[in-house]
């Protein structure tokens, strides 16, 4: 019997569901069998990129975002105990599918209440550092103290100085059992013909991709050179849509979006941390937009534009005549990191 591995990503965005893509295939191909655990549109985005998996929908955390950006402490804080019902429920139901299902490891992508004690349980996070102001400390140290209780935590990023997470994947003392896995991405490089003169890649909670939506498609009304506008919206069938030279679709799967990444010559996106590793993979060049009051994307897109990567602006200042300012920075560029997955599985 080949051992089954719950693989769990948050959903909260889609970045934690797909870098759990490379996790899955690499299960795969080292003889394990993925059984995927999620809900909302995480655990849909997975469900069509491996339809022949078992999966099972877990109860969902079903926190929106402020609409103000100065709000979203105060909007958590406003959530947290319908936060701690959700983990405590994913919690019943691991201890169910554990009790009727012969699993040999549990992998969770951010979600707190996935692991038991009886079964090996990792934690991937990027946030050792949870950055949230002048709480920092505060939500580190309880972020902390719930990765303790896995036997390992994963950080998908490289461990030296020149690194992609900067002080959110990196700590002065770990007593933590880390291991630094390398960034992890679902995309590879091609030396593809440029076709598109502008990428639009934009997910995350509501109501703020709406927010973003509607403001970059008024923006664009002004922009003169091809766009494919992708609004990471996860439903049952993909439409496109055509709006004069903006081609729009509601969701791509990993193999189109591979290729029209590509194909694009620059990138419009929030700084998500899962975003960062693609374009790095992908050596491209972006401009990012953080969620407004998201700390961790605020911090990302600061310090990039301050090591001349990618320029960045708030959400409220952009304009299409910002664009201009891509041609000052490098790029994003790939680390040249092999993941040694026969050795991270052997905790299984």
């Amino acid at each position: 019997m080949k051992k089954r591995i719950l693989v769990a990503p948050l959903n909260w965005g889609l970045g934690h569901a797909t870098r759990c893509i490379p996790i899955i295939n690499a299960l795969m191909q080292e003889g394990f069998v993925p059984v995927i655990v999620s809900d909302g549109a995480a655990l849909t985005l997975l469900r069509k990129e491996f339809p022949n998996l078992s999966s099972i929908q877990l109860p969902p955390y079903d926190v929106n975002y402020a609409k103000k950006g100065k709000n979203f402490r105060l909007k958590l804080l406003k959530d947290a105990p319908k936060i701690l019902k959700a983990i405590k429920a994913e919690k019943k139901s691991i201890d169910a599918i554990l009790e009727h299902n012969d699993i040999a490891g549990i992998i969770s992508d951010n979600r707190l209440g996935v692991r038991n004690k009886y079964v090996p349980s990792v934690f991937i996070t990027h946030q050792l550092n949870v950055l949230s102001g002048n709480t920092t400390w505060l939500s580190t140290k309880m972020h902390q103290e719930i990765i303790k209780k896995y036997n390992e935590c994963w950080v998908p990023d490289v461990e030296g100085d020149v690194n992609l997470s900067g002080r959110l994947g990196h700590l002065t003392t770990i007593d933590i059992p880390t291991k630094y896995i390398g960034p992890l991405s679902r995309f590879n490089k091609t030396n593809s013909e440029i076709k598109n003169d502008l990428m639009v890649l934009i997910s995350g909670p509501e109501p703020q991709r709406t927010m973003l939506e509607e403001k970059l498609l008024k923006e664009l009304k002004s922009f003169s050179g091809k766009v494919v506008f992708v609004k990471g919206v996860m439903e049952q069938e993909q439409t496109i849509q055509l709006m004069g030279n903006v081609t729009i679709y509601n969701f791509m799967t990993s193999s189109l979006l591979e290729k029209t990444i590509n194909e694009s010559a620059l990138i419009i996106s929030r700084s998500g941390y899962t975003t960062v590793m693609d374009l790095a993979k992908l050596n491209k060049k972006a401009f990012f937009i953080p969620t407004p009051g998201q700390f961790e994307q605020e911090y990302l897109a600061n310090r990039l534009t301050e090591m001349q990567l990618v320029p960045s602006c708030n959400q409220d200042e952009f304009t299409i005549d910002k664009l201009n300012e891509v041609k000052h920075y490098l790029g994003l560029k790939s680390f040249d990191h092999e993941i040694n997955y026969k050795e991270l599985f052997s905790l299984f």
